[in-house]
């Protein structure tokens, strides 16, 4: 298949890249290197099947036919989206337009990468796909939440409008290699900090839970977006008696505290860091947690990489990769 990867340089984006490669597919990386990074995709660029389109997702995309859309792109950490405020909200507006137009043009299945964020600081835990968040629309992060929450609104309004075949899947936190050191997000933030024999910053009591998915769990759940709409697609080429529209939540459900969170990051890491603490910033959710069970009914999704596993690869590509930030 010929599949277009939009922030395809990107943490997520360039694993999502390598593993299609890996599968055989056609992968048209799409990037303005705002937040991506082309050391991710340097190992990519040799192979025959990669193709590296440096583009801005707020100018129209190039027409093209491509069978099949992921549409990644957009500042996802903290520290990206408080720097960038209108750039993110530009990008998950005019972005998302660009890429539903391409979209309907190229006849494309299309997965858009939305976020917990939409359900903001939760009222309910676990979150299922219904719930309709707790979000403040003028907050410091209402850039990225409510710039998500009207690219689903576009998205769903494109779909009932030209019957296109979309997944929105809401993301919930992804950690692994390739994150950078100065990401904002609490997994490098406590690595980057542990190896360097820095104070741990823990915001508020650290009491606030998060739920931690290990990068390759997403791509594998990715993919099977991608097998799922392909084969409902060949059984019935309409799509007349089969939902054009998905919604589900990905992620990991194991829930776990911050402060354990960093306390687990120090032991692994062999830190004599001592842990601090400093005020919880503006709307930060308290919990975060997903309900898995259409992800699980539709495509048989299941995470496989523990927390412990996945850290201590991560611990061990940012020793070996020297990307620590001092």
């Amino acid at each position: 298949m010929k599949i277009l990867v939009t922030g395809g340089a990107g943490f997520v984006g360039s694993h999502l890249c390598a593993s299609l490669l890996e599968s055989g597919h056609q992968v048209i990386c799409l990037d303005n290197f705002l937040t991506g990074s082309k050391a991710n995709i340097a190992p990519l660029q040799n192979n025959s099947h990669f193709e590296l389109t440096e583009h801005d997702i707020r100018d129209p995309l190039p027409a093209g036919h491509y069978d099949f859309i992921y549409h990644l792109a957009s500042p996802a950490s903290p520290a990206d989206y408080s720097a960038m405020p209108i750039e993110t909200l530009l990008i998950n507006s005019i972005g998302v337009r660009n890429v539903l137009d391409l979209a309907v043009a190229a006849k494309a299945g299309l997965f858009i990468a939305s976020t917990s964020e939409v359900y903001g600081d939760p009222l309910v835990t676990p979150q299922t796909e219904e719930y309709w968040g707790n979000v403040n629309p003028v907050g410091i992060r209402s850039c990225y939440d409510e710039g998500k929450r009207f690219g689903e609104a576009l998205t769903v309004a494109y779909q009932r409008r030209y019957g296109m075949r979309v997944v929105l899947g809401r993301i919930f936190n992804t950690f692994g290699p390739r994150m950078r050191a100065d990401d904002g997000r609490a997994v490098p933030n406590f690595i980057n900090q542990a190896l360097a024999g820095q104070p741990l910053t823990v915001y508020g009591d650290g009491s606030q839970t998060r739920s931690f998915c290990y990068v390759d769990d997403m791509i594998n759940a990715f993919k099977l977006v991608l097998h799922k709409v392909a084969e409902d697609g060949a059984a019935d080429s309409s799509w007349r008696d089969l939902p054009l529209l998905r919604i589900v939540n990905l992620g990991n459900p194991a829930e776990m505290p911050v402060l354990e969170l960093a306390e687990k990051i120090k032991a692994m890491c062999k830190s004599d860091s001592e842990i601090i603490f400093q005020p919880l910033p503006q709307d930060d959710p308290l919990q975060r947690r997903p309900q898995l069970d259409k992800a699980k009914d539709w495509l048989g999704y299941e995470p496989k990489v523990g927390l412990e596993e996945g850290l201590a690869k991560v611990i061990d590509w940012f020793k070996a990769s020297g990307r620590l930030s001092r």
